[in-house]
């Protein structure tokens, strides 16, 4: 990984003076409570999400917390403790979720933050339109190469356009970060304040992969075809659709984000990204979510390209790659194909994400395949995640209208072009073997089937 500033550089054999770049850096080197001095009430900050987030910074926002009143808080999903959102916070910050982790759910659900239902490529319009202007962004990055350069590291996603928009710019420069190539990196005269850190970024390291797991994986992976390009999240089910691709030949990535499950297939040349019809030989992606291990891959691999999420997730820059395949999960999914992915009834979960942008992309794309995964039950078995009717309050993220293949363990079934009474009949058949009567008998009263 990068270091700090040299103050001479070797290129070709040639020692070159000292960068012009080098003293301005130095100039605007301070403390995180120095910086963090600059927030004033009722301003707007964003917060570099994911794995990348700045944790010495967000510490010293939540340390001014007493003397602050109404600041807005805005970003996707953030691993860290998020302790603004706290009740005895209330007053002072209020949080804006894009999308809803785990760390601010329930102050979303007691109504103590905002959620706000939104494409991934479509965020970036919230802060260039000025909908939502960012007064301080918060950002981490890694140490500026030699032409002053700094990457934004494990994610670009809405960090570079919130950036771009931003009254002042806050960078963690941590020599931790790694130097990811692609349309990922910010001048340094481009940040206001810097301070500088030496630490390991959050982490989220990879889930135990269960038997239901391995059958629904091994269900999509006959999906894939050699020379397929793939749209993968995180979790069990996407880690054991690779661990059944070790037999494809020729994959690509153009996703959102992946985890550390792709590096095998890189690393035994499965996914090469040569038959790609678009940013061929190459990764594409906004972001990780990971381990070290997967921050070392990505550190400075000409193989891997981060862009921005309203290039990546654009659903017509997707229908580009030749044989797409998108695949997303979900909470429920109604007999008519209806796709609940963010709720459960009226308490949001998670967000709309990227999931709609890939399933369109995929679906307009060359032999593209937009992919549903989902297990057949929640709870023990108790609960069917194949339902006659969406739970009240349920938010349908993928319409029925956009929904193709349904995979479970029980097998998939291809939608597209399906009446509902075709529909109905095809998801009850991988539905769980217990739930089929009672949802046969349901749709029969409905006349759906």
């Amino acid at each position: 990984m990068s270091d700090t500033a040299p103050q001479i550089s070797q290129s070709s054999g040639r020692i070159r003076p000292r960068p012009g770049w080098v003293d301005h850096f130095n100039n605007k080197k301070t403390t995180a409570e120095q910086a963090l001095k600059i927030v004033k009430s009722g301003q707007r900050v964003y917060i570099h999400p994911g794995c990348a987030e700045p944790e010495s910074l967000v510490n010293a926002l939540v340390a001014r917390s007493p003397e602050l009143e109404n600041v807005e808080i805005i970003h996707l999903l953030t691993v860290g403790s998020a302790e603004y959102v706290n009740p005895e916070h209330e007053g002072h910050f209020w949080h804006r979720a894009l999308f809803t982790g785990r760390n601010v759910r329930q102050a979303v659900n007691e109504g103590r933050a905002d959620f706000h239902p939104i494409f991934l490529s479509e965020v970036a319009q919230m802060f260039q339109r000025g909908i939502y202007p960012i007064d301080v962004a918060l950002i981490q990055v890694s140490p500026p190469d030699e032409h002053g350069y700094c990457s934004f590291g494990v994610g670009v996603e809405t960090t570079k356009p919130a950036c771009e928009v931003a009254g002042t710019v806050i960078a963690e420069v941590n020599r931790q970060a790694p130097r990811v190539l692609g349309d990922n990196f910010i001048h340094c005269s481009k940040l206001d304040y810097i301070v500088e850190a030496d630490a390991p970024l959050v982490e989220l390291h990879p889930v135990t992969i269960t038997d239901l797991h391995r059958a629904i994986g091994r269900n999509v992976a006959d999906l894939i075809e050699d020379g397929a390009t793939l749209q993968l999240g995180i979790g069990g089910i996407p880690d054991a659709i690779l661990y059944y691709l070790h037999e494809k030949k020729d994959l690509g990535i153009h996703t959102e984000m992946f985890s550390d499950g792709a590096i095998e297939l890189v690393e035994k040349g499965i996914i090469n990204n040569e038959k790609k019809t678009l940013h061929p030989g190459k990764m594409v992606a906004s972001f990780v979510l990971g381990s070290h291990r997967l921050f070392d891959f990505i550190d400075n691999n000409p193989i891997v390209e981060f862009h921005p999420s309203h290039y990546v997730n654009d659903p017509f820059i997707v229908a580009k790659n030749d044989n797409q395949v998108a695949i997303n999960s979900a909470i429920q999914i109604d007999l008519t194909g209806q796709v609940c992915a963010d709720s459960l009834g009226h308490k949001i979960f998670s967000g709309i994400g990227g999931q709609v942008d890939f399933i369109r992309g995929a679906a307009h794309a060359k032999n593209g395949k937009p992919v549903i995964a989902l297990p057949s039950t929640a709870k023990k078995d108790s609960i069917s995640r194949i339902v006659v009717s969406l739970d009240q309050g349920a938010g349908v993220v993928t319409s029925r209208g956009d929904v193709h293949f349904v995979a479970t363990e029980y097998g998939v079934a291809d939608l597209f072009a399906r009446s509902i009474r075709e529909r109905a009949t095809m998801l009850i058949s991988i539905a769980h073997p217990k739930f089929r009567d009672e949802l046969t008998f349901q749709a029969k009263k409905l006349h759906i089937i």
